[in-house]
């Protein structure tokens, strides 16, 4: 009997033990779950906060920086959108009106039904100039007039052609047709001719199918260079270029001048 009554008792207490241990898990991962949780979400939502915040910076600077170069590039008016607090100013007639306050040159617009746009941003004060709509209007297309009329900038283009001293009449008129399509899209030509293999060609041979080639081009092409021998002797070579304007203008005159003589 006694036996019996402490194994039962055992029996209690280790159900006991389970069942504390069991309800003081539980107590800790409520306790410690939130607490765990509230840290990450934070740093996350922080972290998010942060990029997001940044990325828009970034972009709106981007933005304002391509709009105030815009801006600066563009001849058109400024409005009363005046950057600096005095300003040297010139009238509609170009006449120097000395530095002003933009309040007063606010009210000379108003005044006269003008608009300010910018002369000289490098100097200081800056400059700027009273103009009518019409005025801005002609100075943007004389503006553009002057950008077409200037000189391209950069080195001329340059083809490259080669063919051997043995080449047909019909292969060298069809290169030659080549030769003058790139004259007249203003390129420069270098032309290489080989000596024929198995075949004794002199020099002024080949000579004379580069001017061959040149006199089918006149008055729009001439030499850069004059032929050369190249490779060891073994090629010639020459560059030719398109006439410029001047070079025009003075074989016309010359050309007039010989028929006048004829004549």
């Amino acid at each position: 009997m006694a036996a019996l009554f402490l194994k039962r008792l055992t029996l209690q207490t280790v159900k006991s033990e389970n069942s504390c241990v069991r309800c003081f898990g539980k107590h800790i991962v409520q306790k410690t779950a939130p607490a765990q949780s509230s840290p990450i979400a934070s740093a996350l939502r922080l972290s998010f906060l942060i990029h997001a915040e940044a990325f828009s910076t970034t972009e709106d600077t981007q933005n304002e920086g391509k709009k105030k170069k815009k801006s600066q590039t563009a001849f058109s008016n400024v409005g009363r959108k005046i950057s600096q607090r005095i300003i040297h100013l010139f009238d509609e007639k170009g006449n120097d009106m000395g530095n002003m306050h933009r309040a007063d040159v606010i009210r000379l617009m108003d005044e006269r039904e003008l608009r300010l746009v910018q002369r000289n941003t490098s100097t200081e004060p800056a400059e700027y100039q009273l103009m009518t709509g019409l005025q801005i209007l002609q100075e943007r297309q004389r503006l553009r007039e002057m950008k077409k009329a200037s000189p391209k900038t950069g080195p001329t283009p340059t083809k490259e052609l080669t063919f051997s001293s043995n080449i047909g009449q019909h292969d060298l008129d069809t290169k030659t047709k080549q030769i003058q399509q790139w004259i007249k899209k203003e390129r420069q030509v270098r032309i290489t001719i080989k000596k024929g293999k198995n075949v004794d060609v002199s020099e002024n041979k080949v000579e004379e199918i580069f001017h061959q080639i040149l006199q089918t081009m006149p008055g729009i092409a001439t030499f850069l260079s004059r032929p050369q021998a190249v490779q060891g002797g073994k090629a010639l070579m020459c560059v030719l270029r398109p006439l410029s304007k001047n070079e025009e203008k003075a074989r016309g005159e010359t050309q007039k001048t010989q028929k006048r003589d004829t004549l």
